[in-house]
């Protein structure tokens, strides 16, 4: 049982992690990959509402994705999306990145090969990935605007529709993490954290929601 403060804790910084953004017509669509397919079903569903004319899915593999997307994240949601109505021509994959830095950079020479100019994207992670996902691309794609989209739920709705809120509670521990550290590796740009957002980030982490921490970090922020 995950205890009453968790849950609260959680849903402040699930709360902080999301941009909400309005989505808005952009030059591309990029679906970042992960264990999540739901990233297909909201990039197909911005496409088919003219958010943006191309898409880019891009994701390999990772310890969380290997058993149920054997052939890569980006391939598994090109497969979604073309069940989903999407035509195939309007779909670049992108299937090598194993981080959202390689997300980021070999997205950009996808899209560069295919000769397409791209002023904004719009920009489709998981829910509580939104806020890092957007500090890096200010960072490492400066020249576009960038808009942010995630699955339309709840935290606790979501974590149903993974299969596994212990999990989920410890993703956004970790993505609350690389926000604040990234900036000093240079992958993203800094960003204001709440007191409040620190002291529940610290109750979790103090509670042992680390499993999605880096470990050289883990006690220093």
């Amino acid at each position: 049982m995950i205890p009453v403060q968790a849950w609260a804790d959680a849903r402040l910084l699930w709360d902080y992690h999301r941009m909400h953004h309005t989505p808005r017509p952009c030059s591309v669509a990029v679906g970042l990959g992960s264990h999540d397919l739901g990233v297909a079903d909201v990039t197909a569903d911005l496409y088919h509402q003219g958010m943006a004319p191309v898409i880019v899915f891009t994701g390999s593999t990772s310890p969380t994705t290997r058993a149920r997307m054997p052939r890569g994240e980006a391939v598994h949601y090109r497969e979604r999306a073309l069940q989903l109505g999407v035509p195939s021509s309007a779909v670049l994959v992108e299937p090598r990145a194993t981080n959202t830095g390689e997300n980021i950079e070999f997205s950009k020479a996808v899209l560069a090969e295919a000769r397409v100019t791209v002023s904004s994207v719009l920009l489709v992670s998981k829910p509580y990935e939104e806020r890092r996902s957007h500090a890096m691309m200010r960072r490492l794609w400066p020249e576009v605007e960038v808009v942010c989209a995630s699955t339309p739920m709840g935290l606790k709705e979501y974590a149903d529709f993974i299969g596994g809120s212990r999990m989920v509670i410890d993703m956004i521990v970790g993505a609350l993490q690389r926000v604040r550290v990234f900036p000093g590796l240079g992958l993203a740009i800094e960003q204001v954290v709440p007191d409040a957002i620190v002291a529940a980030y610290e109750r979790l982490r103090d509670q042992g929601f680390t499993s999605r921490l880096i470990p050289d970090t883990a006690q220093s922020t």
